[in-house]
């Protein structure tokens, strides 16, 4: 079930609650997560590591740091001998020849959605923990490179997400408080994040990967709820 802003009296929709709305990627714009994850899953197996259902699920929503952890301690347990280095230029060739059109995971309504908040005058801001290059690719291949008038990628500091540094840098290049804004996230990392920066945090629902939402101020079944945000819905 959506979230639903209570009207004015008049029959019209209240004002939206919030002077800027930031967005995570994957997950949020993109139903990334499923098929980066069966991805990894294969690449490992055909490089000779074992790593289980649930701990390839640690990999949803990590930092580029931890993930790059977490291969290197399956590749290390698995005896093989290869540094993070090493991973991930192994890794880097297995995706060559791999090409993924984003375009067509692209989440319902986000186009319309994010057209309907610059209607609204709401301003638009990206904050991911994928890379410059990652974001510019799904960006450019959905078609939304032209909404987000400022964009942060997790590689920009020493700690992503759950560590607050990229919502906060986000905020400060946005100019706006904490309370102005809110974020829609979907991983327990990226709730954290959004949390910790004093944001009012909206997560998309996700029940496919056996994590908790409810640290989340709402949580709404699609993107274009976010519409229907009110000061009352997000308590």
């Amino acid at each position: 079930m959506g979230v639903y802003k209570e009207g004015n009296g008049d029959g019209m929709p209240g004002a939206f609650p919030f002077k800027a709305v930031i967005f995570d990627m994957d997950g949020v714009l993109v139903d990334t997560e499923v098929y980066y994850l069966d991805c990894r899953g294969q690449f490992l197996a055909e490089s000779g590591v074992e790593v289980s259902h649930e701990e390839l699920l640690e990999l949803v929503g990590a930092s580029v740091k931890q993930d790059r952890a977490n291969m290197l301690k399956w590749f290390t347990r698995s005896g093989i001998s290869i540094d993070a280095e090493g991973i991930e230029t192994l890794e880097g060739a297995w995706w060559q020849g791999r090409d993924i059109d984003y375009a067509t995971l692209l989440n319902p309504g986000v186009k319309e959605t994010l057209v309907e908040l610059k209607r609204r005058g709401v301003r638009l801001a990206l904050a991911s923990s994928s890379s410059h290059r990652n974001i510019a690719q799904v960006l450019s291949d959905c078609g939304l490179g032209g909404f987000f008038e400022v964009i942060i990628s997790g590689e920009q500091f020493h700690e992503s997400k759950p560590n607050p540094e990229i919502y906060l840098h986000t905020l400060e290049s946005l100019g706006l408080s904490a309370g102005d804004c809110c974020c829609v996230e979907d991983s327990i990392p990226g709730i954290e994040a959004g949390r910790a920066a004093g944001l009012t945090v909206i997560a998309k629902r996700e029940e496919r990967f056996g994590f908790t939402q409810d640290a989340a101020n709402a949580i709404i079944d699609s993107i274009p709820d976010v519409l229907d945000l009110s000061d009352s819905s997000c308590g």
